[in-house]
């Protein structure tokens, strides 16, 4: 299993979108218990969680803070 990188070494994302879902009153519950005694915010696990899933699976995005890839050059014919 591949080290993840740490939260600190991550790229600061500039623009930021909600995510609004529903879950079990009691899940919510022990997971912002749980967020709490490991010193995190639910949001950070959240944001972790996602780029754990995205990464699974191959997905690949340009985080909004981060500098854009260098553009690929094209071959065009004279």
């Amino acid at each position: 299993m591949s080290a993840r990188p740490l939260l600190e070494d991550l790229p600061m994302e500039l623009k930021t979108a909600r995510l609004t879902l529903l879950i079990d009153p009691n899940k919510k519950a022990a997971f912002e218990r749980l967020c709490a005694q490991q010193d995190l915010t639910p949001s950070q696990v959240v944001r972790q969680l996602i780029r754990d899933y995205l990464a699974q699976h191959g997905a690949t995005y340009q985080a909004s803070g981060a500098a854009p890839a260098p553009a690929a050059r094209s071959k065009r014919r004279p």
